[in-house]
């Protein structure tokens, strides 16, 4: 059994620190860092409002990331393994009947139709302007801020992306993410383990209730700690 799960939304929004801790949880866990898709800076684009377009999906290599997540799912022990995870099977039945999740992370999401229809859970998470600027000028880039960039570019394309994904009609859960890393967390691993448990109650998958056994005790020992 295979699950993907995104973890989208606002920029500082809370995302890589959520997913991290998921990823340490979750059995059989892999991620898949949007960031990682950045195209070089010399192909970043200037647009009108005079600074570079790193927060549109014509930044990313949105093909490259969607060939890693096809590669998890054609394969997600080998996939696992390359990554360095561990993966525990259920079970000596063949590894398909165990359960296997992707996390995937990143600001742009659901804004491009190849990857949205891969998800089994989408996430978003949401702060307040003020809020989300006051964590932006807190971090260090890479490639620092010019002066001016969060409400002259970061902030105004959130919202254009976030309205377009609304009005795809994008089925998405909404995180607020002014609460705390543990409620948090624990929503959204709660989320998933529900999931999973509703899934192995299926007619259709009753008999995949034994292989799963070890992944049920992962996600038991990982609600205690």
């Amino acid at each position: 059994m295979k699950y993907i799960i995104g973890i989208g939304g606002v920029t500082n929004g809370g995302k890589t620190t959520l997913t991290n801790r998921l990823v340490k949880a979750l059995p059989n866990c892999c991620v898949v860092h949007q960031d990682d898709f950045f195209k070089p800076q010399d192909q970043i684009e200037v647009g009108e409002d005079g600074f570079k377009q790193w927060d549109v999906l014509d930044s990313l290599d949105m093909e490259a990331m969607v060939s890693t997540v096809r590669a998890w799912i054609e394969n997600p022990v080998k996939f696992a393994r390359s990554h360095g995870v561990n993966v525990t099977p259920g079970s000596k039945e063949p590894a398909s009947k165990d359960i296997h999740i992707l996390v995937i992370e990143g600001f742009l999401l659901y804004n491009y139709k190849p990857l949205i229809d891969l998800f089994d859970i989408r996430y978003y998470l949401a702060v307040p302007y003020d809020e989300c600027k006051r964590r932006r000028s807190t971090r260090n880039y890479t490639v620092p801020d010019p002066p001016g960039l969060f409400d002259g570019h970061v902030w105004p394309m959130y919202l254009k992306h976030r309205k377009e994904m609304e009005d795809d009609g994008v089925d998405v859960v909404y995180l607020d993410g002014l609460k705390s890393r543990d409620e948090l967390y624990n929503q959204v691993f709660e989320d998933i383990q529900n999931k999973v448990s509703e899934d192995l109650k299926d007619p259709c998958t009753e008999m995949m209730k034994s292989t799963a056994a070890a992944p049920h005790e992962a996600f038991r020992q990982a609600r205690k700690s």
